[in-house]
């Protein structure tokens, strides 16, 4: 009676190590699929999102392409103030010779008339 009853333990346990040997020959296999459902689901949202990624960088630099271009303009604009005194410097000048030149032409056209002053009639 002994031997059934062994042999049914013998058979338990060999079962046992049998499904204990399947369960670690497939665990990294098991795993392994695991990782990879991961990267199937994830795989497409972070190509996405790299994407958008790489778009706002364009647009960024765009942006700081004109704010650099922008300051370069000011920056010469500040540069450029000597020559706008002295273009000031000279229409200044330039008037006050037209307005030299107008008061000697109404002097010289008003001296011509003091001298021969209207006939009277």
């Amino acid at each position: 009676m002994e031997e059934p009853e062994m042999q049914l333990k013998v058979k338990k346990v060999t079962d046992k190590f049998t499904e204990s040997m399947y369960v670690l020959a497939n665990e990294p296999s098991v795993a392994l699929y695991r990782l990879q459902e991961h990267v199937r689901r994830s795989l497409p949202e972070l190509a996405q999102h790299k994407s958008d990624m790489q778009s706002w960088e364009e647009q960024s630099q765009g942006a700081i392409y004109t704010v650099e271009y922008a300051c370069s303009a000011i920056k010469s604009m500040t540069d450029s103030s000597v020559y706008f005194k002295s273009i000031d410097s000279l229409l200044k000048h330039a008037i006050a010779m037209k307005e030299q030149l107008n008061a000697a032409q109404g002097r010289s056209t008003a001296a011509p008339q003091a001298k021969n002053p209207p006939a009277s009639s």
